[in-house]
């Protein structure tokens, strides 16, 4: 059937399960293989089953979850040019199943599901649901609501706020998954795919896609009118230009290739600066689709999926080729071309590549974080040779048995199945197989490099991907506080119904009384019944005292968590300039969980690290060579109480030096146009002198064989330098295999190109050539790679690089020499102390007779499909990789992001945890561990993994292991099946928050967390049920924790199990898409702009440039936020009481009639103008402490941790004191006016109203100096906003009163209440009793019980701090060492400060002559001009003579005044001196070379303690192990 061939949309009585009965499958509407149910799976399924299956079958729900099963379990077949079998169609020869569409979406909404989703969101707020009781209450006339409109304001103002703010934070979410889904992909019309049926949208998809067209219009188009109306005319322009191309160009995306053909029109896509009349016509597009097609028939061979009889018979007709599409069209089936720099949009098998053996080449920085090439083949009967053109695919008939869609990345299992001909065209087997392997297949996010292209056919598409299955559904956060306010919302719930039933019991019985005046002088009761009358009160009490539960907390709670997202987004210290990024926060509402974060998930490559490798040094023939001063040594020195600075300068300058003196002999010795000075990252002028001279001629010939051995062994391919075209780039599988090559290459032994089988290398200037004859790769089981070479000599070698221990098990006993095994093995100990990776490298040279014998029959184990293939191969695999002779070893450094090791240690003294959770392999991550201070020498390291083979699904061995170690080193589970026992260890975990012990550290690899993670509920031995509890106790006695080799969902699980089991609060930080699960698992998601790609990003909940900005972005930000709603919360309820129980009291003397002590307008006012502005400055603006102070002393972050700034006693606290306030804010005035007071005129005013103006002004003035006090900095700003709260209620009285019109009953109120100085009295007392007793409890409490935060502040007083200047960041390089060097200046000689000035800048006023409010260091400000944008350019212009400008820069971001300390006579303090120096641009090395001259730095060496582990790991093995290993053959390979 063609493509164009019009498929009659089948009824959907003929899509229902329940006509399939008779054919026993179920219609899959998510799509896959055919799900068989038999009819006890039928007869079984409940009515809830059933009303799933309903929804299911008319494709508006998910599968039932008996389905789900069946389908999780059913491998998938896939047809290219066959009919579908019975079983898997309609006797109309439709697909019983369809299969996702490869359209994405990783936003929360839909255009459709948004407004019901996030309404019931909002009201699944019990107060925002109880606000809408009370609106619809007061429609009601019954109750008294003077203006149920008006009523209801609050509670729409706050629905529609948050929508809008839920809206535009998914939106970037929506745009990215928009051009994800419109990206083209060459994809192949012309040839039928049964799998699918993409003619047929039903009813339900149409109106969707009708939703989102109407959208996306009314987004557009009220970006459109806002432009217009307000934007520049430059923009208005620019806009009108976009929309034009969009309409023209609906295909055109900027980073892939242009659309050919328009899908909904025959007019051609454009680039956006063609003119439309350039535009080539219908005729020319045929004419060139005819040439291109033009080209010589393949010839079919024997085993290829060329099928010769379709060949012949499509010989006149074939209408395939390749058509721009975009992603979302790809289906199951299809076959698409993926061009070089492309992403892959579908998983696919690799079908043919451009290379004539069948290679390609892929990134997968978007699976597991790592940039390095990976190499991949295409099947046997594909390739280049058989399958190049679009008629060559149309020619095949295969079909594919795979594996149903799983989460495994590393694992896929498949047969291809095809018509086997001969030359001849002779049928031979009708049904020959090949094998599928992880190898044949590409997934999703991959990027095509070093390939021309790439045709494959589609298996997994959209959802069913192993990237989506790796990446869970973005959900809906929500902080900690927000939670637990819920829980103070109940009280005050209970609280306010106890107020109700009290004012309601006590109206009722009011009305059951007989001889009283209000039968004579009110009108009838509303109730017939006293009961109903008290119902009646009840609801009208319920409405009076609704402020109990203020809807203004929730709307300035997003006020508050909007404008700590500004200051956040804002602050320049976490500004990236070399990406210019700044930290941008994407979800607003979970700020203050930002600083009661206990523990950090972290992904390793590009997180921690730049993944950039540097050879630093070697051993060969038992001589080491290299110098380096590496991160973890300056780790270690720093720890033992060394200058690191200084030794870095001392080791700076001896390399240097030898760098030079080895620069020259090389350059002498030989001409390299490969070679770049500052490439290099070997220095060793001993290797050069060894090398080129003919002194020890033994050592020359070793040198020059190791290095040969490095531009040998590797799959690296070159590609032209981009900046320097004689340079070739080399594109590697792993950063390690480059940086190998490279050391070969500034070496003089210059890998050129690959080609074919062939290696080109010149030697020393000499070209030379050698034949790759077979590659065993490398693997995480095998930890090796080897490679065979026939040189030009006509030897074959076999030449191996891996592990330390791997190799070492393998050499020949007789052929190396011990003392080279000895002094290698110690070199590669001392590697290893340094946090360098290390490799050994060894060769043989092959009989050609063994190799030929042994070659045939390791192409058929590649080849073969049984189960024993792996076994085979690896048997061989020995059989070649032994008896090795030892060339030496390597030795690279993982370089760290700047800053990591500080962020690091800084995190931890604040109490936080760190696990690394990592793809790459347990020694690489556990040298990082050490690079970045995680590890320590002095550390046990506790290894969980499998050792053998026979242990991989092992998980009684793995559970014997961690209740070993849970019982040898830590004393607990004294009886291993005590399952009682590790409930109550979970328990004391829960509330254990303390440090854990120093000494440990845990290192487990994915195969272990495969097993903890299993279900394991129905073990027999029910020790091993508790696994996944003990997995978790063990990491969290540990300092640090190192997963290795974990997949995007075991990430995510890890993070699960410790939030849910633990009860903590987790953040996880990743770049890549790989560490989105995890990021979306945790309670904060942050994510890293790395130059690697922003998927990461899209999915996260705050985006940072840099790691070491998460210490300022958790201590200083997290902090000040989650003490800031802390406090401001509380304060908020304690107003509102103080303000609502003032109403109670007053119903106590009118039987709680439902009359008013106050106003209207004040219950209007109270929350919106008095009282609200006076919470949010407390919420916004205030410090403890300053964030210098903040990152100085990280223990102050601890309180987050503890829970101690938020609890629901501090909440009850608070609403005592307001109940004590309220007293007196009503019995004040009260009792003032008791006995009928006359104010000066004789006029009495004892009305409740008049009485209310005093009971008002007495709370709010009392509330706003409440709240004062329980700010820590005050500044101008902060106190005119508490002067003009306090005055406005003053304002608002006399103003409002002063009206008859709009006052009526309070007319003149204001004026004759406040001409009564009894008023004045009151109001004067009774502030100063409601205040009071906090005061006193605050001063008695900080004197003589005080908190940590109380005694920083107090050292901050006494000028402690003043050494650092504001905006000290200890994670920046430059911070630290210029205010080090600073303030030793100071110390010792203060005037070479000023003559180095003078020098440097002799047109620089004096330091005496700088003025600190010039001082730009505003944490809430961010500059992204140049230094020449910053010049005013008239004086109006200049910050001083602005006063918004100069309003904000008054603002200082400080806790308190810094105590004056004068250097010797002057009159300038020491902390003014280094905030302006800090800030002056000094040469920094000019100083630090002054103070090496004048003597002022000691130097010391420490030695390097012997790293402890529990097992051997490569990379790390002792120097007795690895001579153990050498002379222990016998040995099982690990």
């Amino acid at each position: 059937m063609s493509n164009s061939d019009s498929i009659t949309p089948p009824a959907r009585d003929e899509l229902k399960v329940d006509n399939l009965s008779n054919s026993s499958y179920k219609l899959d509407n998510d799509g896959s293989s055919p799900i068989r149910v038999n009819e006890n799976d039928q007869i079984s399924s409940s009515n809830a089953n059933l009303f799933q299956l309903f929804f299911y079958n008319k494709g508006l729900g998910k599968r039932p979850p008996y389905l789900q099963e069946i389908y999780d379990n059913t491998p998938r077949n896939i047809y290219v040019n066959y009919d579908l079998p019975p079983n898997m169609q309609t006797h109309n020869g439709i697909p019983i199943v369809t299969y996702p569409r490869n359209k994405i979406r990783t936003t929360k909404y839909t255009p459709l599901s948004f407004l019901p989703k996030n309404i019931l969101f909002q009201f699944t707020n019990i107060a925002n649901f109880y606000f809408l009781v009370i609106a619809i209450l007061g429609a009601f006339q019954i109750f008294g609501v003077p203006s149920p409109g008006l009523a209801a304001t609050p509670l729409i103002v706050i629905v529609c706020i948050t929508a809008v703010k839920d809206a535009f934070e998914d939106s970037s979410r929506g745009s990215s998954d928009m051009e994800l889904n419109n990206s083209p992909i060459h994809l192949l019309t012309g040839l039928h795919n049964p799998n699918v049926l993409t003619d047929y949208v039903g009813p339900w998809r149409r109106f969707k896609k009708f939703c989102s067209r109407i959208l996306l219009k009314f987004y557009r188009g009220l970006k459109t009118v806002m432009i217009m109306i307000f934007a520049s005319r430059k923009k208005k322009q620019e806009i009108i230009r976009q929309n034009k191309q969009i309409e023209q160009n609906e295909l055109h995306r900027v980073s892939t290739i242009v659309s050919e053909f328009s899908l909904n029109s025959n007019v051609e896509s454009l680039p956006p600066d063609e003119p439309i009349q350039n535009r080539k016509s219908t005729s020319s597009r045929k004419a060139r689709k005819s040439h291109t097609g033009a080209h010589r028939q393949t010839v079919a061979g024997a085993n290829t999926l060329l099928n010769p009889v379709l060949q012949t018979s499509n010989e006149s007709n074939s209408s395939t080729c390749f058509k721009n599409r975009r992603w979302k069209d790809v289906s199951v089936g299809n076959m698409i071309r993926v061009r070089a720099n492309e992403e892959i949009p579908a998983d696919i098998i690799i079908l043919s590549t451009s290379d004539t053996e069948g290679n390609c080449y892929i990134e997968t920085k978007n699976l597991d974080g790592e940039t390095n090439l990976k190499l991949k083949t295409s099947i046997h009967a594909g390739g280049s040779h058989n399958l190049k053109h679009a008629d060559d695919l149309g020619n095949t008939k295969f079909w594919v048995e795979c594996d149903a869609p799983n989460s495994n990345l590393y694992a896929f299992r498949g047969t291809i199945h095809y018509e086997n001909y001969d030359e001849n065209h002779t049928l031979i087997n009708p049904d020959e197989k090949e094998a599928l392997s992880n190898d044949n297949v590409l997934l999703r996010g991959c990027t095509l490099r070093n390939t021309k292209w790439v045709i494959g056919l589609v298996i997994y598409t959209g959802s069913e991907t192993k990237i989506m299955l790796n990446s869970g559904i973005t959900p809906t956060k929500s902080s900690k506080i927000a939670h637990e306010l819920n829980l103070s919302v109940i009280i005050n719930f209970i609280v306010l119904f106890v107020l109700c039933f009290v004012s309601g019991l006590i109206n009722g019985l009011f009305y059951t009384k007989t001889n009283v005046s209000r039968l004579y002088f009110e009108f009838q009761a509303y109730g017939s019944t006293p009961a109903i009358n008290g119902v009646i009160g009840f609801v009208v009490s319920l409405i009076i005292y609704q402020a109990l539960v203020p809807i203004s907390l929730y709307i300035s709670v997003e006020i508050i968590k909007t404008l700590q997202a500004f200051f956040i987004f804002s602050d320049r210290k976490m500004y990236y300039e070399k990406l210019d990024f700044p930290c941008t926060p994407k979800t607003w509402n979970i700020s203050d969980d930002l600083g009661q974060i206990e523990y950090i998930f972290s992904d390793k490559t590009g997180t921690l690290t730049q993944n950039v490798m540097e050879f630093k040094k070697c051993t060969i023939n038992g001589k080491s060579y290299g110098l380096a001063y590496t991160e973890a040594k300056q780790g270690l020195d720093k720890r033992a109480g060394l200058d690191v600075i200084t030794e870095t300068e001392k080791w700076k300058r001896i390399i240097g030096n030898d760098k030079q003196s080895m620069i020259e002999e090389l350059t002498k010795f030989s001409i390299n146009d490969q070679l770049r000075e500052e490439n290099v990252t070997f220095v060793s002028s001993d290797y050069v002198k060894d090398t080129m001279s003919n002194i020890d001629r033994k050592q020359k010939n070793a040198n020059e064989e190791f290095m040969l051995a490095l531009a040998l062994c590797h799959t690296v391919v070159t590609e032209e330098n981009e900046e320097d075209p004689e340079l070739r780039d080399f594109k590697a599988e792993s950063p390690d295999e480059a940086a190998l090559v490279s050391v070969a290459r500034d070496l003089g032994i210059v890998f050129k190109e690959r080609l074919r089988k062939r290696l080109i290398l010149k030697i020393y200037g000499d070209s030379q050539e050698y034949e790759l004859l077979d590659i065993i790769p490398f693997t995480s089981a095998r930890k090796r790679m080897s490679c065979v070479i026939k040189t030009p000599q006509g030897k074959i070698l076999l030449i191996t690089k891996g592990a330390d221990n791997v190799i070492f098990q393998r050499l020949d006993p007789k052929s190396n020499s011990n003392d080279v095994i000895s002094k290698t093995a110690l070199h590669l100990e001392d590697f290893a102390k340094e946090g360098l990776r290390t490799l050994c490298i060894a060769q043989k040279e092959l009989d050609p007779s063994f190799y030929n014998s042994w070659t045939q029959r390791y192409k058929d184990a590649c080849a073969s499909i049984d189960d024993s293939r792996d076994e085979l191969i690896d048997k061989l695999d020995d059989e070649i990789e032994g008896d090795l002779i030892l060339l030496g070893g390597t030795a690279i450094e993982d370089r760290l992001q700047a800053g990591v090791p500080d962020s690091i240690a800084i995190l931890a003294q604040a109490g936080i945890k760190l696990w690394v959770l990592t793809g790459d392999r347990i020694e690489t991550a556990i040298n990082i561990g050490f690079s970045c201070n995680l590890l320590e020498n002095e550390m046990k390291l506790l290894v969980v993994r499998p050792e053998t083979e026979e242990q991989q699904n092992d998980v009684e061995y793995v559970d014997q292991l961690i209740t070993n170690y849970l019982q040898e080193y830590f004393g607990l589970l004294k009886e291993k099946n005590d399952v009682a026992e590790i409930d109550r260890l979970i328990k004391e975990a829960k509330l254990d928050h303390s440090a854990p012990s120093p000494n440990f550290a845990l290192i487990i690899d994915g195969a272990a967390l495969s097993l903890v993670f299993q279900d394991l509920t129905s073990h027999a031995n029910p020790s091993v049920t508790k696994l996944r509890q003990k997995f978790l106790l063990l990491g969290k006695q540990c300092k640090s924790v190192i997963c290795c080799r974990v997949s995007p969902s075991q990430k995510a699980e890890v993070v699960k199990t410790v939030k849910t089991n633990l009860g903590v609060m987790t953040l996880a930080i990743g770049d890549g898409a790989n560490d989105v699960a995890m990021i979306q698992a945790a309670n904060v998601g942050v994510g890293i702009a790395g130059e690697e790609g922003r998927q990461a990003v899209m999915s996260s909940d705050y985006a940072i440039g840099q790691f070491r900005f998460l210490a300022r972005l958790l201590l200083v930000h997290g902090r000040w936020s989650y003490k800031r709603l802390a406090e401001m919360i509380p304060c908020f309820f304690y107003k509102n009481v103080v303000f609502t129980i003032t109403l109670f009291w007053f119903g106590i003397y009118n039987n709680f009639d439902g009359s008013y002590l106050f106003e209207y307008t004040y219950l209007m006012f109270y929350n919106l103008a008095f009282t609200s502005l006076s919470v949010i400055v407390l919420a916004v603006l205030d410090q403890d402490v300053s964030d210098t102070v903040s990152l100085l002393v990280p223990q102050l972050y601890r309180s987050g941790i503890l829970g101690v700034e938020w609890s629901q006693y501090k909440f009850i606290w608070y609403m005592v004191d307001g109940l004590y306030q309220s007293v007196i804010s009503f019995y004040f005035p009260y009792l003032l006016y008791y006995i009928g007071f006359q104010n000066p005129q004789g006029m009495t005013i004892d009305h409740r109203f008049w009485i209310g103006v005093v009971s008002v002004c007495l709370s709010v003035t009392a509330c706003n100096f409440y709240i004062l006090l329980q700010q820590k900095r005050w500044d101008w700003l902060s106190l005119l906003i508490y002067a003009i709260s306090i005055l406005l209620v003053y304002f608002w009285t006399g103003a409002w009163s002063a009206v008859l019109f709009s006052a009526q009953e309070f007319y003149r109120a204001g004026a004759q209440v406040f001409g009564t100085l009894g008023c004045w009295c009151c109001i004067f007392i009774g502030v100063l009793l409601c205040v009071l007793p906090r005061f006193i409890f605050d001063f008695l409490k900080r004197n003589f019980h005080p908190r940590d935060i109380d005694i920083i502040r107090e050292r901050v007083r006494m000028g402690e701090y003043d050494d650092y200047p504001q905006g000290y960041d200890p994670t920046d390089y430059e911070d630290v060492e210029r205010h080090r060097l600073l303030s030793e200046i100071m110390d010792k000689d203060p005037e070479l400060l000023v003559e180095l000035e003078k020098e440097a800048h002799p047109e620089v006023p004096r330091l005496d002559s700088f003025n600190m409010n010039n001082s730009n260091n505003n944490e809430h400000h961010i500059n992204f001009s140049s230094e020449a944008d910053q010049v005013p350019s008239s004086p109006t212009d200049s910050p001083n003579n602005n006063p918004i400008a100069k309003t904000f820069n008054t603002i200082k971001r400080r806790a308190t005044l810094k105590r004056k300390n004068t250097i010797g006579s002057g009159s300038r303090s020491r902390s003014q001196t280094i905030n302006e120096q800090f800030r002056h641009p000094i040469d920094i090395n000019q100083l630090r070379l002054q103070m090496i001259q004048r003597g002022e730095y000691k130097t010391s060496r420490n030695s390097l303690e012997r790293v402890d582990t529990t097992h051997e790991v490569p990379g790390l093995s002792q120097a007795e192990s690895l001579i153990r290993l050498h002379t222990r053959n016998s040995i099982n390979l690990s």
